[in-house]
């Protein structure tokens, strides 16, 4: 008697590097690398990017391109094309150029809301409410990023019940899904597995995605316990590239290929060509003019063949 397989868990990954990523570099990457790259990222079996943030030009000069990124990139039909928009005036810029989602951004701590946003958390849940009722019209997914969500650079520990009663106010607005970000690297594995199972006691955990920071080196041990607890779905940044430039000590995001590396490994399905995103990110390397925090990019995937070294003695 033959039996059927169990099929692998399917974890889709968000890469984030094209906004997350970029946004802190000094450099400006020109407009058409950008799109080379996402058109890349494209072709590795990604469920998501994040193209680009349409916040003020002024604020964040590398990605004063948006509009002409956006408007540009390949879209394939099979991937979910995300921008950030900070405010009203960033989703009506953003309309035309039909983007699959919105991504909103608000902190759970007052401290980090007023430094990154300059609003209190009750101002920037009241203005985002603009914001998705102008998404609902216009047929557009919107995700919410809530930051410090594993602790505050600036107060400490985050109550866990102020993490679910903003997941729970976004939700009776009418958001699709949410994602907690651990915004300066301060999660570990006990912590994010409570959490998951208080999420999943409220919410199905398709409406959760994880973002993690490798800043105390546990991004991945972060990431596993999220998937062992049953999260799908997970932001990951090519290279590592990233860290919020509002947020002390916010050092890159976990790495998508160490990320999809790890899970593939650990027996989950994660539908990504590998290859492709170690080409993008040794590409991504020379973009920037610096070395990229991934490790997979460095040694090599576990049982990489290299040439045995000749020692002359």
């Amino acid at each position: 008697m033959t039996h059927a397989m169990n099929p692998r868990p399917r974890i889709h990954l968000t890469e984030v590097a094209p906004r997350d990523g970029l946004q802190a570099e000094a450099c400006f990457v020109p407009s058409a690398d950008k799109i080379a790259l996402i058109d890349m990222l494209s072709r590795s079996g990604l469920a998501k990017i994040e193209v680009t943030s349409f916040v003020s030009p002024q604020a964040i000069p590398a990605l004063a391109d948006a509009d002409a990124v956006l408007g540009t990139i390949h879209r394939a039909p099979e991937i979910i094309y995300t921008v950030l928009v900070p405010n009203l005036r960033g989703a009506e810029r953003a309309l035309p150029l039909r983007p699959d989602e919105f991504n909103l951004v608000m902190s759970v701590s007052e401290s980090h809301n007023r430094a990154n946003l300059r609003r209190s958390c009750e101002e920037s849940f009241s203005a985002l409410r603009e914001v998705v009722a102008l998404a609902r019209t216009a047929g557009i997914a919107i995700n919410v990023s809530l930051s410090t969500a594993f602790g505050c650079p600036y107060e400490g520990e985050v109550a866990q019940a102020r993490v679910l009663d903003w997941a729970w106010q976004f939700f009776d607005l009418g958001v699709d899904s949410i994602a907690l970000c651990d915004t300066t690297g301060m999660a570990y594995p006990a912590q994010v597995s409570t959490i998951c199972a208080a999420w999943a006691r409220r919410w199905p955990l398709e409406t959760l995605t994880l973002h993690f920071h490798n800043t105390r080196g546990m991004g991945l041990a972060n990431v596993l316990a999220g998937a062992v607890a049953g999260v799908r779905r997970f932001d990951a940044s090519l290279g590592g590239l990233g860290g919020c430039p509002y947020a002390p000590g916010a050092t890159g995001n976990v790495c998508t290929e160490d990320v999809a590396h790890m899970l593939e490994l650990q027996g989950y399905d994660c539908g990504i060509d590998i290859d492709i995103l170690l080409t993008a990110s040794e590409r991504l390397q020379k973009l920037v003019g610096h070395e990229v925090p991934g490790q997979i990019l460095k040694a090599g995937r576990r049982l990489e063949r290299r040439p045995a070294a000749i020692v002359n003695r």
